[in-house]
C-alpha cells in the first residue's frame, strides 16, 4: 500500500464535507444576523410548530413578535427561516395557544432549555433577572470591601462635627 493511501485511509470525506457545510451555514447565519443588528443569539437550537393547534391567519401574533422576521406564512402554513431564527422565544411568549410553538436551545454553558408556553418563558426571565441582580449585589459588596474605612473614632468625630455645623 502506498503512503498516500495510508495517509487518507483514516479520513472520512463525508464528515469533512459535513463539517465544512455546517461551518459555511454558521458563517452565513452570523452575517445575516449582524446585518439585522442582532449581536447575541443562540448558535444551536430548533423550533417546531404544531400546525394542528396553530390558529394561523386568525392571530399572526408570533409573526409580528419575531424580531428577525424568521416566521412567515407560505401556502397556508407557518414556516420558519432557520437562518434567521435566534431562538429568543418571543414567538412562544406571544402565542395564544400553549404547546403550539416549541423552542429548544442550547446555551454556551451546555445547558439545554425548552419552551412551549409563556409561563416557561416568564420563569426563565425571572430566573435570569434574579441571577443578574444577585451578581450585581455580589460585585458591589466585593467593591465595598476593598474600600478602606477610617477608624471608628474618626467616624464618630466626623459625625459630631457635622451635628455642630447643622446646629443640632
Amino acid at each position: 500500500m502506498s503512503k498516500e493511501k495510508e495517509a487518507t485511509s483514516g479520513v472520512d470525506i463525508f464528515q469533512l464535507l459535513e463539517a465544512a457545510s455546517e461551518e459555511k451555514r454558521r458563517k452565513e447565519r452570523r452575517q445575516i444576523l449582524e446585518s439585522l443588528g442582532v449581536k447575541e443569539f443562540f448558535e444551536e437550537g430548533s423550533i417546531s410548530i404544531d400546525m394542528k393547534t396553530c390558529r394561523g391567519v386568525e392571530c399572526r401574533l408570533c409573526i409580528e413578535a419575531c424580531p428577525t422576521h424568521a416566521l412567515y406564512w407560505r401556502s397556508g402554513t407557518l414556516e420558519v427561516g432557520e437562518n434567521l431564527c435566534v431562538y429568543c422565544t418571543a414567538c412562544v411568549l406571544s402565542c395564544i395557544v400553549d404547546d403550539c410553538i416549541r423552542v429548544r436551545r442550547k446555551r454556551p454553558t451546555g445547558e439545554v432549555e425548552e419552551f412551549s408556553n409563556p409561563r416557561q418563558v416568564f420563569l426563565l426571565l425571572q430566573r435570569i433577572g434574579s441571577g443578574m441582580k444577585t451578581e450585581r449585589v455580589r460585585s458591589v459588596l466585593e467593591w465595598a470591601r476593598e474600600i478602606p474605612f477610617p477608624p471608628r473614632s474618626r467616624v464618630l468625630s466626623s459625625l459630631v462635627r457635622l451635628r455642630r455645623l447643622r446646629g443640632s
